[in-house]
């Protein structure tokens, strides 16, 4: 005797072909014959698909099915996968240059950011770097997803010496000219150069940052720190140092550069590469990592927060995310 199935209860089999079935008393449907999956081409997929829909795509020779996080089919033999955003940021470089005269400001950590794609399952060491001590002390390299971001760039806690490369090249100190340090491309900028004045004084370089080089010194105040980049998440990272002049005390130091560089005298904030600020014994800010995606959480690992529509991991040491 044949079932009937009736509203309000229904047997959604989509294009998918049923050879026979049963339903019992309990509505449990059994499959009696063969569930033959639909079939389509790449170009012929369903225009609007379901989470989770199957079926069998005749241009590739395998079935697939329908991934509504990341709207895109998935072949059954096909490892699972979905795009992430990343932020690696270095550790901003130490301050520098003897607080008499002006000391240049540390470099700003490398700044990194992209799209990749995080396999379901596989885990990701992601190293997040320390910020560089006060005399000559370059910020650590933080790393990710195969690729590497370099600390902020720190020269020597003396006098009349240039400044050095890194992420972001650290400001030149005086008395003297000196150059800035280089920064590296695609990750900062480099350092301002720093000036004496017959008659009026000293000023240190400011460091680089990620979006702008450190100001050149004038006068006998210090010079501004080049200003960091703003991530997706709205916050910015990566400020370079602001230098010394005459002293390091007000009203001769420059101000940080925007994302965590610190003012003349003044150490980077943690978690951002912020440069050091010239002289005082100024340290770099620690780097950071934040890896992002849309939609629930995913992946596993770092502090995991929501917000408009997206999942964030984010690193404040050295780590593992697992897709």
């Amino acid at each position: 005797m044949a079932s009937t199935i009736n509203s309000p209860d229904s047997l959604n089999i989509q294009t998918n072909t049923v050879n026979a079935i049963s339903i019992d008393a309990n509505q449990n449907v059994t499959i009696l014959g063969s569930l033959i999956n639909a079939s389509w081409t790449t170009a012929t997929r369903p225009a609007s698909p379901v989470a989770g829909q199957q079926g069998f795509n005749t241009t590739t020779g395998y079935p697939e099915w329908y991934d509504s996080s990341t709207s895109s089919w998935i072949q059954f033999n096909q490892a699972n996968f979905y795009p992430i955003d990343y932020l690696i940021v270095a550790g901003g470089g130490g301050g520098n240059g003897d607080p008499t005269y002006g000391g240049g400001g540390g470099g700003a950590g490398g700044y990194l950011s992209g799209t990749t794609t995080a396999t379901v399952g596989t885990a990701y060491s992601l190293v997040v770097g320390a910020g560089g001590a006060y005399g000559a002390v370059n910020g650590q390299n933080s790393t990710g997803f195969s690729l590497t971001a370099l600390g902020g760039g720190s020269n020597a806690p003396i006098a009349s010496t240039p400044g050095a490369s890194g992420g972001s090249g650290s400001g030149g100190s005086c008395s003297g000219t000196f150059a800035g340090g280089s920064g590296t491309s695609g990750q900062g900028n480099a350092g301002g150069s720093s000036l004496t004045t017959s008659g009026v004084g000293h000023s240190g370089g400011g460091g680089g940052g990620a979006s702008a080089s450190g100001s050149n010194g004038s006068g006998n105040v210090g010079a501004k720190g080049g200003d960091g980049t703003t991530w997706v998440n709205g916050s910015t990272y990566a400020g370079g140092g602001g230098a010394s002049g005459n002293t390091n005390a007000p009203p001769f130091v420059g101000a940080g550069g925007a994302g965590g560089g610190g003012a003349g005298g003044v150490s980077g904030t943690a978690n951002t590469g912020g440069g050091g600020g010239g002289s005082g014994s100024s340290s770099g800010g620690s780097g950071i990592v934040i890896v992002r995606y849309a939609g629930a959480q995913r992946g596993t690992g770092g502090t995991v927060t929501s917000s408009g529509g997206f999942t964030y991991h984010t690193f404040t040491t050295s780590g593992t995310f697992t897709g």
